[in-house]
């Protein structure tokens, strides 16, 4: 196997929690070089890892072949253009790009530089999700007539992160949180044929939007996304009605708390919740109501990893196509300007 060397453009949360953990790990990575201006965290973790203090210099060094776009949302278009125009491989932190042309251009690229052009959205590998998959695709509930995904927190200070904070495009919890939900809507359902939002400022001290609510139709199915910064006790995350029946289940994949206390992933109990955090099935099966919890199965990060070497050194499909970030981009910007407008947006 040969070992993908590859380069973090940023070591925050981001950086030293979602990616340097899973490349150090994965035998087919090598975490070989890391983007900081004036820092050296990198290195007190990963003794080997390359320091860089430009993006320039990083992308001179031939030996990267892949770099993985992790910095604020506002310059994902312009360093994940210039690693293509590199020669590199591009792995996108969510939300892709602001807006969706400039997706469109950076997806034009790859395909002119015959580059892995991809999207980290995380959240598909999430124990909670991969179960709601399950149910959906095996059909338990009967026809989807109506699904509720929410993304809650209680947050009444800030975020440290300032470039979080700072009205400009791309910032906001719909394009930081929103986009997990509206990623895993398209996921299961594809692209919708409308689009209703409200999208608002909740907290005073709060200068970008911290709540949203977004109605997406489809021909027999309604939608809803709701994330905010005041639900102190939040709802289920997932609500499905079909047919025959609901499933009901609470967020509760484990692998972020566990990447932050410093955890390996890659472990044979990694991204496996309690027992008591399983979903509940109400539903009719040949005739019979039943109700009862149903296991969670296993979440699991380091697939998109898998999934990006093999699609590197073997040629298979990225495990998210940037296609689906475009669509996902697609989506918020007609939210904003439903929510603006008032008004419902066809596609």
């Amino acid at each position: 196997m040969q070992p993908i060397k590859t380069a973090v453009l940023s070591f925050g949360m981001s950086g030293s929690v979602f990616h340097a953990p899973f490349l150090n790990v994965h035998e087919g990575f090598d975490f070989y070089a890391v983007w900081e201006r004036t820092k050296n965290e990198a290195q007190k973790h990963y003794p080997d890892v390359k320091t860089y203090r430009t993006l320039d210099e990083l992308l001179a060094d031939e030996s990267v072949e892949l770099v993985i776009v992790n910095t604020p949302n506002s310059t994902h278009f312009d360093y994940a253009k210039k690693a293509l125009e590199a020669g590199k491989n591009v792995v996108m932190e969510k939300p892709f790009v602001v807006n969706a042309s400039e997706g469109e251009e950076l997806i034009s690229l790859a395909q002119q530089k015959g580059k892995l052009l991809s999207v980290f959205q995380n959240r598909r590998w999430d124990s909670d999700f991969k179960t709601v998959k399950k149910i959906v695709a095996e059909q338990w509930l009967g026809e989807i007539v109506e699904a509720e995904f929410h993304f809650d927190r209680y947050k009444e200070e800030l975020s440290s992160k300032q470039h979080k904070e700072i009205p400009m495009p791309g910032t906001g919890a719909l394009y930081d949180l929103g986009s997990h939900l509206v990623d895993q809507a398209l996921h299961l359902f594809g692209l919708p044929q409308a689009v209703f939002a409200d999208i608002r400022i909740l907290r005073p001290i709060s200068k970008v939007d911290d709540y949203f609510e977004l109605l997406l139709y489809y021909p027999a199915l309604r939608v809803r996304l709701h994330g905010s910064y005041l639900v102190r006790e939040p709802l289920p995350s997932f609500i499905l009605h079909g047919s025959k029946g609901s499933f009901i289940k609470w967020r509760a994949d484990v692998q972020e708390a566990a990447l932050q206390n410093g955890k390996t992933p890659g472990t044979p109990d990694w991204g496996i919740e309690l027992v008591t955090e399983r979903g509940l099935l109400h539903t009719e099966v040949n005739g019979e109501v039943i109700r009862e919890t149903v296991p969670t199965l296993q979440g699991n990060y380091m697939d998109y990893f898998e999934g990006i070497y093999e699609a590197i050194r073997n040629g298979a499909p990225a495990p998210v196509a940037a296609q689906d970030g475009v669509n996902t981009v697609r989506v918020i910007e007609a939210a904003f300007r439903s929510s603006t407008e008032k008004c419902v947006v066809s596609f």
